[in-house]
């Protein structure tokens, strides 16, 4: 159990670098007239990803949930991956990556790296950590309750992002003659 609280505590350790790399990235982004848009639903994200983690001792802890070697290596193979996606999208995005719906207007989309493939790979590595993270250690409730709870908060946050993307990327209208 002192192996996974440590692994959960490198994931919690992450995401604080994460926090850091945001705040610095939204100072660039304000500083060239950034729209910052979907404040409604950051918080419950901020609650969703702490819960994640705390769910994941937790559960391990009062459950008595065993290690599986079986389970437990594919998975860490997941959330390693799910980390080297995760950083490849914040290094393509450079300072435009943020935690928040943060848009620069006239800024065209991004569509190198990993958005080359897919529109929304950051959130592909969210989920691919959701599942992989507790199932390090059988959190299977964990991982359950955390995938139905993102699916419906990724439902809220990629409509609000394309929605900004869509109005920040969009080419200005003439005003009427």
């Amino acid at each position: 159990m002192i192996w996974y609280a440590l692994l959960v505590a490198a994931v919690a350790a992450e995401r604080v670098v994460e926090l850091v790399v945001a705040r610095r990235n939204e100072r660039w982004s304000t500083a060239r007239g950034a729209i910052v848009t979907g404040q409604g639903h950051y918080p419950a994200m901020v609650v969703l990803h702490t819960a994640l983690l705390v769910g994941c001792l937790a559960e391990v802890w009062l459950a008595d949930r065993p290690f599986v070697p079986a389970l437990a290596w594919p998975m860490l193979a997941m959330l390693a991956g799910s980390q080297a996606l995760r950083w490849w999208c914040i290094g393509t995005l450079g300072p435009r990556w943020n935690t928040r719906v943060i848009v620069v207007p006239g800024l065209p989309l991004v569509t190198s790296g990993p958005y080359r493939l897919l529109r929304h790979p950051n959130y592909v590595a969210v989920v691919a950590e959701g599942v992989a993270l507790p199932l390090v250690h059988t959190a299977w409730v964990t991982a359950a309750v955390f995938t139905v709870l993102n699916a419906a908060l990724l439902t809220v946050r990629i409509r609000c992002e394309n929605r900004a993307l869509a109005a920040a990327t969009a080419p200005a209208t003439p005003a009427p003659a």
